[in-house]
This record gives C-alpha cells, structure tokens and sequence, in this order.
C-alpha cells in the first residue's frame, strides 16, 4: 500500500490533516486503531479557538458547526465572592470561541472523508515507524487480522501520547519538558440546561470550580480533586454540594441541578517533546504535547499542527522548497509554548495547590483583581484565550 502521506491516527488533528491534504490534491491513508463507534463518541475538549473553527469552516466542515455550535463571547471569572466578565470580541478586534464538542467535530470530518477523501482505514492498529530518517518511510500496520505495510513520502504522528510514532525518533535527538499538578478534575456530565450562558471559571479556598456546558440542555462542570480521586467516592449528591459552595456568589445567581450521566477523573499535566520533526516524521497534537485543560487549548494545538504541516507540504508541492518542512517544529514550538505558558497560567491563577501558604492565595487574589481592573491584564487573558496565530 502506498501513498503521499500516511496519517497515524483519526482524531481530529488526523482527520482534519486529511481533510486539508484532499483540498490541496494530496493524497493521503488514515489508519486508526479503534473502530469508528468509538472515535464518535470519545469525550474530549469543546472550546474552539476563533482560528480553529474558521480552520473547519474553509476546509468544508462548518455547517453542523455554525448550526449547532454555541458562540460564546466571553467567560466570567469568579473569586471571592465577586463575579467579573471578560468580553473577548471587545478586548480582541471581534474574536470569540466555539462550544462544540470534539466528537462531533470527529463525526463530520469522518463523513467528509468517507464521501470524498482517501482511504480511513478503522482497526487499523499502527506497530512502529519505519526508516523515519529517510525519503521513504514506512507504517507497519495490522488491519483485519494480518499485517500490512503502508509506504509514505512523509508520515504524521497523530496518534496521541501513547502512539508509536514518537517513539520512532532517536531517544539522543530528544528533549522532553513536563510538569504534573498535584491534583485533577472531577467532571461531570448533567441533564439540566446550563446555569450560566457563558464558561465560569471559579477560584475558591476550598478549590478550582468551571462550569460549562455541551449543549442548551447539558451541562458539563469541574472540581478540583487530589491527584488520584476515584470519581466513584463521589456521590451525586456531594458534588452538587461542593458545586454550590465554589461557585457561590454575593448576588442570587443559583446552580441548577440535575441528574448527572457521566462522571470521570482527568489528571492535570504539561509536557512538551523536542523536536516535533524527525526526517519524514512529523508529530502533532498529544503525540507532542500536552496542556492542562484549564486553558482549553489541546485540541486547538493539534489543529494548528496539522495546518502548518499542510501549508509546508504544499508549498514543497507548489515551489519544489522544502523550507516550511524543514521549519515545521520550530515553527509549531512557538505556538505550543505560549499555549503551555498560557494553560500554566490559568491553571496557577485559579487551583489552590495542597498546603499552599497563605501568601500564595493572597497572590491569586491580586492577579484575578489585576485582571479585573486592568483592560491591559484582561486583554492578554482574552488574546490568549481566544488563540495564538497559526503561521
């Protein structure tokens, strides 16, 4: 089997890279571990940068988007007691943000690809890359039961932090940068409408609180755990309670119950690996790096990843330069790392660290008061927010 680029992986970032490829005439083979029901209904981040869904809407995957996606204009930070909005398209030039889940940002690049694409190859199990450091590399691959080999002008790693293809570059040529937090996120999902219309992020004593939302019927909130909670220790009813305190407020806003379907633990950590290019390898999304989620910039990383891998790759189509290709990591790390000094941030400002001293949380209180009444301090929250530049 044969093709231009081989794409390890049918998340969104090797969905769209394939997506991006056929629109530029490039021919390219998906292979994806799991089958096609699962990669539909896997639960991941829902914020989509202003570049990221005009990303979706130039490649031919916005009309389920622009339909029944939510536009949100801003999110309001609360701490002590107070609530403060910050108004992205103001502080922006008319930037905003998309609620629109990662599934369903799956499930329309899939029916994209099947119609029009090139082969998308579910249960297709990636074993190593081969020959990375050459003009012809290789997938092994085991698909329907036997083993099969896919040859490529070029491979992109989209197959996460525990795929094969990174593991493919030399451990001498690497750098590997990362942070774990000492705590993680209770989330759940909620059959009740949502009790705000835009994200709150909350900073409390007792803990970080977000609240926010799939649908105008779902509700999707965090707390901020201990590393290692069994989300399972919690009853419903406890993490109602503890909801209701962290985002408690000096006026009558209230928190909405209802019952909850899903419930799950998410540790919090950054990592970035160095370089993202190894020969004909190229790595994107969480084969890369990795952001705690405070920030909601993973999947809007990987998306950048892959356009700036497109854009190279036609260029070399278009000019015969390798120059883009050649500058793909250095390019990508610029982006990658104010999104991880940004996510830090956010996570830093808003999560109170176990046993954290009395100085630190006086701190945090500055910061969100710097934040609140500085338009300087509100407008590089709300650039960061609403994205860092794809070139």
């Amino acid at each position: 089997m044969r093709t231009t680029v081989g794409i390890i992986g049918a998340g969104p970032a090797g969905l769209l890279l394939a997506r991006l490829l056929h629109n530029a005439g490039i021919d390219s083979v998906v292979l994806e571990s799991r089958d096609r029901a699962y990669v539909e209904r896997r639960q991941r981040a829902g914020i989509l940068e202003q570049g990221t869904a005009d990303v979706l809407r130039a490649a031919g995957a916005g009309a389920r988007l622009d339909r029944e996606g939510l536009r949100h204009d801003g999110i309001e930070l609360r701490f002590d007691r107070r609530r403060h909005r910050v108004d992205f398209p103001a502080l922006t030039g008319g930037r905003s943000v998309m609620v629109y889940a990662q599934t369903e940002v799956c499930k329309d690049l899939i029916a994209l690809q099947l119609a029009e694409g090139g082969p998308l190859l579910f249960e297709a199990d990636a074993l190593a890359v081969e020959d990375a450091g050459t003009d012809a590399p290789r997938v092994r691959f085991r698909h329907e039961g036997r083993e099969d080999v896919l040859e490529c002008e070029y491979v992109v790693g989209c197959d996460g932090f525990w795929g094969v293809a990174r593991k493919a570059i030399p451990a001498e040529l690497v750098q590997v940068f990362e942070r774990t937090y000492p705590f993680g996120w209770l989330g759940i999902l909620a059959d009740v409408p949502p009790s705000h219309d835009e994200l709150v992020y909350a900073r409390h004593d007792r803990g970080f609180a977000l609240l926010s939302m799939r649908s105008p019927s779902v509700s999707r909130l965090y707390l901020q755990v201990p590393d290692g909670t069994d989300a399972e220790a919690w009853s419903d009813e406890a993490i109602w309670d503890e909801l209701e305190r962290r985002f408690e407020t000096a006026d009558d806003w209230r928190l909405e119950r209802g019952p909850i379907t899903q419930k799950s633990v998410t540790p919090m950590r950054s990592y970035v690996h160095e370089p993202m290019r190894h020969g004909r390898l190229f790595l994107a999304g969480d084969a890369a790096h990795i952001v705690p989620p405070t920030g909601a910039k993973g999947l809007n990383l990987a998306v950048g990843d892959v356009v700036t891998f497109a854009r190279a790759l036609a260029h070399r189509q278009e000019t015969g330069s390798p120059e883009l290709l050649d500058a793909y990591s250095e390019t990508c790390l610029r982006r990658i790392w104010q999104a991880e000094r940004f996510s830090y941030d956010m996570t830093t400002l808003l999560h109170r660290a176990p046993g954290a001293p009395g100085f630190e949380d006086r701190l945090q209180l500055a910061r969100l008061d710097r934040i609140a009444s500085s338009r300087a301090a509100e407008t590089d929250l709300a650039e960061g927010y609403t994205g860092f530049s794809f070139g």
